[in-house]
């Protein structure tokens, strides 16, 4: 074991100097600071010396930028531009850290994103924060795109501070934490004696780290696994390991993966001994940790530096230096099915001898490893791996993500292979080797790792390789093994099980009781009503009241008749010596899932009696209702809560009209105490206490039936929008991972939008896009993504349909009605968070006068950092590709006006006119622009009209209010590309206009505009709600009002403003009446745009039973 010292430097993330500079061209030299500004550098590999950034001579995908830090540092960021002066920038690379120049890892945010976006232009910096900072002393950059009309060309900066330890500064008192790498994938890496013969170890087992709990008392035993954490950790790169106890629970920390260990056991437990690297107990059979460590802290001690000077506390054991020396092994990628190394081998095979020999690791369950010649026999050899074959020979897979050896030996015609002989010689076998004309080649080709690449037991070099001074390759990664482990953490939620191949991810969801690509969507059905609705009789049925949610499915008696159940009293009987009766009751159920149900059910209710005879107030009897263990209740079935009445003195009719009970009247002949506790927050009944069962003469019986609850409080939640301004305030929505929606709705409008929310940059949108169309569109990071669904009939008929949305980070998914699921796959490599934190509003109008210009400025889709402010509603103009998707509404007097302007770069535009509805589509710069003209009467009459314009190529609909839809034809079909502005209202300064339009625009609009969106844009919307994070430019007087609805008596009157802010006024709607279950915190909306419509909400949040008996058990004490 190797260990080094701690470091001790702290600072703030500032610009790094960096030493030296390293490209494939050529190694030399040269000592400068990066600087955003200009960096100079006269290396031979410049295209042009001194030509103000990097330029290799050759732009191709084998090129690579390194920078030598001088020292390991926390790096924070990195800054790109493009080369000075020039066409020369990328658009996309790679970035990897090493801390020696050889084994380098890529970095990557998310656990899955691997590419950056670069540059747009040779001079505009873009900054990227990393989500977790790397340490590191070498960086590499690769280039995977660049500018497709000039070079790779780069000026870069890192920004950061010079590495420092965690500090010894400890929260708690029990926390022990390091930083270790190792080529060797099991070892003990700590294990610490506690008191009470309780010990913890923490072990690395096929590259994850296990923390295990053992006791030295009674006889040996397995340990217990409290956790697993981590994967592929023998990478020999630095990994942070943190052991924390707090109270009655442990929190075990592996890089940026934390996980909660609760263990009562260890409530006051302490460190008695702690060992690391190996274990000093005879019984431990695990073999010992081969790597290194560094900043070993154990409370206020650095363990460290006590064993550096010999410290008494402290004693050193085996082969332990302080230093951490590096292995010279070179690992080689395949990434692709197409990546291939391929070396020269000359044999004269005098001896009749050869050998192969290397070392691989893989997901995938079938590949070719490596083919050669035998020029003696003159036929060739495919050598690969099946995993139905492999897993029968060796009793285990070889696609298993770990490190495993094969060595071939070609003697005299016969091929010996040996597999893992390392580990016990698993696999061996000698064969023949036949040559047959027709033989080819089985196999698919290989993606994983290789090294430690021996021909007849010489090692190749491969840094040789990677300077094309041996061999050829294509779509390798040299001197690193990117292989990634996307089951760690785990996707498949409920107990699925994860397996993988190289590139992609499955959940295996059989037995779980969930469904879909992660598991995630519930097979049963919410509630008993649910069942009942589907035409189900009385009987049990598994429920799952919160859906997807993490309370796991119950068996219940669902009773769609409402028959009476027949139940028998039980008598008390009473025990000598004691005057009361305590009797306990148990419920089938777990304590979330049964609290669910009384939650969420409409009404619950559970029959309490007491029957007696010779009773008498004293000693009382009480019972326990409400959340386990319960509380003391001191009223009776049929009563009120805390009144200490039964349900006689609540109705004045007891025995004796002294006493709230008849059981406290102390007759001698049977009465009773009866009724149902209906109070959900009282319920279910946990326990009775019976008094006064010691007396000569006195008898008791009781009877609790069991809990009943009927109705879903969000099975018919319907809810009416009357007005294009009418919404539902909801909280934000939570679905980062896994998101599924489902709602019935009915309208006769031709569009709107159902549901949004909006994030800094992510968004969910639910649509009705025209009659027939159900439009879900999102965007996680990757760009926006459309799932649509076509209907045959149209769909605002007035009658119900359903809707139902899901996301994950597999697919997206939408279906309507009972029409078949349409999906959409996730990139394998990209954003997979959902993240949301907005107020959202449906949509918004406002008047604008002639004076009145909104411009909403564009950006390519490459120019968006992921770690920019940029608004969610800025974001790319492409979609759908090759078209237009535009709608609003609007309301005015003025004839002609000009609706709205869309230019471009190209000097391509489109725009909306009225008297009558025309829209002029200019595609070709070097064409006059196309005229569209609608055949409807004039739009110029105050009234309200809604707009859909959607082209797909060459062809165009126009669609105004509820008239049919009209058709037309372009003459050219070319891609509207490079988008400069969209522009309402007054337009100018836009040269490129014909002189008619130019004189048009620049009168202004005097109206209203309202629900303006283009593509997945919505502008309005930008300007009013988000107007300082928004790609929006506003001169003029601009007033939100309600003037875009249909109820709306004076359009222009500015008191009509709708005042959106939930905050000062959340119980607010925009129709004016009270808004529905308000609430004061960040929220989705949910609600009508454009139209009147009715939604019946079935899976928004959770639902709930109906109809359904939970039976108990009983205990008596």
């Amino acid at each position: 074991m190797n260990i080094k010292g701690t470091a001790r430097h702290t600072c703030s993330p500032l610009k790094i100097p960096s030493t030296t500079f390293h490209g494939p061209d050529n190694p030399k030299t040269c000592s400068t600071y990066l600087d955003a500004r200009l960096y100079k550098c006269n290396l031979l590999f410049f295209e042009v010396e001194g030509a103000g950034g990097w330029s290799p001579l050759i732009s191709d995908a084998y090129q690579r930028l390194e920078v030598d830090l001088g020292e390991r540092t926390k790096i924070t960021a990195v800054a790109t531009q493009g080369r000075y002066g020039s066409s020369d920038w990328l658009t996309s690379y790679l970035l990897m850290f090493s801390d020696t120049g050889h084994n380098w890892k890529q970095y990557r945010q998310e656990d899955s994103l691997g590419s950056f976006p670069g540059n747009s232009n040779a001079d505009s910096v873009v900054q990227h924060k990393l989500q977790q900072p790397a340490v590191a002393r070498f960086l590499r950059l690769i280039p995977l795109d660049w500018n497709p009309s000039g070079r790779i060309g780069l000026r870069v900066e890192t920004y950061g501070c010079p590495y420092s330890d965690p500090g010894l500064e400890q929260k708690s008192k029990e926390v022990v934490s390091l930083e270790f790498k190792t080529m060797k994938n099991s070892g003990m890496l700590l294990h610490a004696e506690g008191q009470h013969g309780f010990s913890l170890s923490l072990e690395l087992d096929r590259g994850k780290l296990l923390l295990l709990l053992r006791q030295a008392s009674g006889p040996p035993s397995e340990p217990r696994r409290l956790a697993s954490l981590g994967s592929l950790l023998d990478d020999q790169h630095w990994h942070h390991v943190a052991l924390e106890q707090q109270h009655s629970h442990l929190n075990l920390s592996v890089d940026k993966h934390m996980e909660k260990i609760q263990i009562p056991v260890l409530s006051n437990w302490s460190i008695r001994q702690l060992s690391v690297g190996a274990s000093q107990r005879p019984d431990f059979f695990k073999e010992n940790f081969h790597g290194c460590l560094e900043n070993l802290l154990y409370h206020d001690l650095n363990l460290i530096e006590l064993s550096k000077h010999r410290d008494p506390q402290t004693s050193l054991q085996g082969n332990v230096s302080f230093f951490c020396p590096e292995p010279t092994s070179v690992a080689v990628t395949f990434p692709e099915p197409q990546s291939f190394l391929q070396l020269p081998w000359s044999t004269s095979f005098s001896s009749g001898t050869l050998s192969i020999g290397f070392q691989f690791r893989t997901w995938n369950k079938a590949g070719l490893l490596i083919t050669f010649d035998l020029p003696q026999q003159k036929g060739v050899v495919w050598f690969g791996y099946l995993y139905s074959i492999v897993s029968i020979f060796l009793g285990s897979a070889l696609n298993d993500g770990q490190w495993h050896s094969v060595d071939f030996i070609s003697r005299h015609g016969h091929l010996t292979v040996s597999v893992d002989k390392d580990k016990g010689g698993v696999a061996h076998a000698t064969s023949g080797l036949p040559v047959n004309q027709e033989c080819r080649n089985p196999f698919e080709g290989f993606q994983g790792c290789m090294r430690l690449i021996t021909l007849d037991n010489q090692l190749v070099n491969l840094i040789t390789v990677q300077q094309r001074l041996l061999g050829n390759y294509s779509q390798l990664q040299i001197d690193m093994c990117g292989i990634t482990d996307r089951c760690s953490p785990s996707h498949c939620e409920h107990g699925g099980v994860c397996t993988q191949s190289w590139t992609a991810f499955q959940c295996n969801c059989s037995d779980s009781g969930y469904n879909g690509a992660t598991c995630h969507s519930s097979v049963f059905e919410s509630s008993c009503e649910a069942y009942k609705h589907n035409g189900n009789t009385s009987g049990y049925f598994y429920i799952d009241v919160d859906g997807s949610g993490p309370i796991k499915p119950q068996l219940v008696f669902c009773n769609m008749t409402g028959d009476t159940d027949t139940h028998m009293n039980a008598l008390v009987r009473s025990s000598p010596g004691v005057n009361q009766q305590a009797v306990r009751f148990e419920y089938p159920a777990e304590e979330e899932q049964l609290l669910a149900v009384i939650r969420q059910s409409e009404h619950c209710q559970q029959e309490l009696s007491y029957h007696c005879r010779k009773s008498q107030g004293s000693p009382f009897s009480w019972w326990l209702g409400g959340p386990s263990p319960g509380r003391v209740q001191t009223y009776w079935g049929g009563a009120h809560p805390g009144s200490q009445q039964c349900a006689c003195g609540l109705q004045g009719n007891c025995v004796d009209l002294q006493h709230y009970c008849n059981c406290d009247a102390d007759r001698s002949e049977w009465t009773e105490d009866s009724g149902l506790v209906t109070h959900k927050g009282n319920l279910p009944v946990r326990s009775l206490v019976l008094g006064d069962v010691q007396r000569p003469g006195s008898e008791a019986a009781y009877r609790v039936g069991p809990l009943r609850c009927r109705g879903d409080k969000n099975f018919w939640n319907a809810a009416f929008f009357d007005k294009e301004t009418s919404y539902l305030h909801f909280p934000t929505f939570h679905g980062e991972l896994s998101a599924d929606i489902s709602f019935l709705f009915k309208t006769t409008a031709s569009s709107g939008v159902f549901l949004e929310n909006l994030g800094i940059k992510d968004f969910i949108r639910i649509e009705l896009s025209f009659s027939s169309q159900v439009v879900f569109s999102f965007d996680v990071g990757n760009g926006p993504r459309e799932v649509s669904v076509y209907s045959s009939v149209p769909l605002n008929d007035n009658r119900w349909h359903q809707v139902q949305a899901k996301r994950n980070v597999k697919e997206a998914s939408l279906q309507l009605d009972g029409l078949p699921v349409v999906r959409q796959q996730a990139p394998a490599d990209g954003h997979f968070h959902l993240q949301l934190n907005s107020q959202l509003f449906i949509e918004v109008s406002a008047i604008f006068k002639p004076e009145t210009s909104i411009s909403y400025i564009f950006k390519e889709p490459f120019e968006f950092s992921r770690n920019s402010s940029t608004s969610p509603l800025s974001i790319s103009s492409n979609m759908p590709p090759k078209g237009e998707d535009i709608s609003l509404s609007f309301r005015t007097t003025q004839s002609p006006a000009l609706l709205l302007l869309v230019s471009s770069v190209r000097r391509q535009y489109l725009t909306l006119l009225i008297n009558m509805l025309e829209v002029r589509y200019k595609l070709d710069s070097s064409q006059e622009a196309e005229v569209l003209r609608s055949g409807g009467r004039s739009l110029a009459d105050g009234q309200l009209h809604s707009l859909h314009i959607r082209r797909l190529t060459d062809s165009v609909s126009v669609q105004v209010d509820q008239n049919p839809r009209e058709e037309f034809n372009l003459t050219s079909s070319g891609e509207f590309t490079d988008i400069r502005a969209l522009v309402l209202g007054r337009v100018h300064g836009f040269d490129d206009l014909d002189p008619d339009l130019a004189r048009l625009g620049s009168l202004g609009y005097s109206g209203c505009l309202s629900v303006v969106r283009f593509n997945s844009v919505s502008p309005l919307k930008a300007a009013l709600l988000h107007p300082n994070n928004s790609p929006v430019v506003i001169s003029g007087p601009l007033v939100q009002s309600s003037c875009g609805s249909a109820a709306s008596a004076n359009p222009y009157a500015a008191e009509n403003t709708n005042h959106l802010s939930g905050e000062n006024d959340p119980g607010s709607m925009g129709s004016g009446q009270p808004l529905v279950n308000a609430m004061k915190t960040d929220s989705v909306l949910i609600g009508g745009t454009v139209f009147h419509f009715i939604l019946h909400f079935s899976a928004l949040h959770s639902l709930i039973v109906k109809g359904k008996v939970l039976p108990i058990k009983v205990r008596v004490n």
